[in-house]
């Protein structure tokens, strides 16, 4: 199925990593990694750092799934509010996972400028908009249970919001430890520097259609009858590891998006902040390096991708309108637009590590708007557990949880 379609602006904006070398012999290596794009390539940066031999494989060209659809915002918020989340997984786990996301968007930082690689990366404040009165009442309650448990956060009243961000409404959460990136940018980096540093084993156009469990690790089998020999196999393919998972864990959603021709610097809004709200579906907004608007959200219950692009023009006016009532004056004429399938989960979280019962197959599935971030913890994650470091981050992030 095509994860995305229209015209993703990522992949119009940089050189396509031109990059053909499917499995032509069977093959054997100690880790393989199913999935290419930002949650694939950065398991492999963290176990090429640590020395332990992977491979990596995707079925089409390299980071054009998921990864070339993404809006790439970094936030340490997660699509379920904390005040909420306490209420579904506990207080101590969803506090937990709160600062693991907000640590996240530091490490991904790190890593960029550790390997001297640049994807857009950018650190911008963030600033969460209650969409109605009732909104509103949610960000209070968001306040409190943030500031009690050490997370950064300002409180925004109607006169604030006004004033700084030149937006009417009730009132808005803000931080200043968001960011944003070219996540297909990253995600190519990163294998390009691995490929060149440490010859990551990198494999495109390659299909896994099974696989086998055997003793001390797994057979993979492509689509023309290739097999892989590997002790651990990491299923970083998004909603796309359903074949690998005994049953379904995620809802799946259609989601859109537009970029906007280049306008000049001064007539953006004030700090280029990232900006959502509190309504569901949600909208979202961010600025790109060449002086575009990036907008998105309209999502809907995912059917059938036919049924997803149909919507497409009809979403296109929806976004431009929720674009101008926040921002009348702000002139914003479309350059791109398109859209893409993603999976949510009912507590907001991802899911990271083993299946109970599968010691030797990691899930590497970032589910949900902060998909990035979380990607970042579940390389870390399945890195520690393969050098038999024990993490705290899979027991909130597992599949037992």
């Amino acid at each position: 199925m095509d994860l995305h379609s229209g015209l993703a602006y990522w992949i119009v904006k940089n050189e396509l990593f031109d990059y053909f070398h499917p499995l032509r012999d069977d093959f054997v290596i100690d880790v393989a990694i199913i999935g290419s794009g930002i949650t694939g390539s950065l398991v492999a940066h963290e176990l090429c750092m640590a020395g332990i031999p992977c491979a990596v494989f995707d079925k089409r060209t390299i980071a054009t799934g998921s990864t070339a659809a993404s809006t790439s915002q970094l936030q340490y918020e997660i699509d379920v509010p904390l005040c909420e989340m306490m209420d579904k997984v506990g207080e101590k786990t969803a506090v937990k996972a709160y600062h693991a996301s907000l640590q996240s968007i530091t490490d991904i930082e790190e890593v960029f400028h550790a390997i001297r690689v640049n994807p857009d990366f950018k650190r911008v404040s963030s600033v969460y908009l209650a969409s109605n009165r009732r909104g509103l009442g949610l960000l209070e309650r968001e306040y409190e249970v943030r500031i009690k448990h050490g997370l950064p956060v300002e409180f925004l009243d109607a006169d604030a919001l006004l004033a700084n961000h030149r937006i009417e409404g009730p009132g808005a959460l803000k931080n200043r430890e968001a960011a944003q990136m070219d996540c297909y940018q990253a995600a190519t980096g990163l294998l390009r520097h691995h490929i060149k540093q440490h010859d990551l084993p990198l494999f495109s156009h390659t299909d896994i259609v099974a696989y086998e469990e055997k003793k001390g690790g797994y057979t993979l089998l492509t689509g023309d009858g290739k097999a892989i020999r590997c002790k651990y196999v990491v299923i970083a393919a998004g909603f796309e590891a359903g074949r690998f998972l005994p049953r379904q864990v995620m809802d799946l959603n259609s989601t859109y998006a537009l970029v906007s021709q280049p306008v000049e610097a001064s007539q953006l809004w004030p700090e280029r902040s990232l900006i959502w709200e509190t309504a569901h579906p949600y909208f979202y907004m961010r600025t790109t390096s060449d002086n575009r608007m990036m907008i998105g959200g309209e999502d809907v219950a995912f059917k059938n991708a036919e049924r997803r692009d149909r919507l497409l023009r009809w979403k296109i006016k929806r976004l431009e309108r929720q674009f101008r009532r926040i921002y009348p004056e702000i002139p914003f004429t479309v350059d791109m637009a398109w859209c893409g399938t993603f999976s949510s989960t009912r507590d907001g979280l991802p899911f990271i590590g083993p299946w109970p019962g599968k010691k030797r197959m990691f899930f590497a599935l970032g589910y949900g708007g902060n998909g990035i971030t979380f990607s970042m913890i579940a390389a870390q994650v399945i890195k520690n557990k393969l050098m038999g470091i024990k993490d705290e981050r899979e027991r909130i992030f597992g599949f037992g949880r």
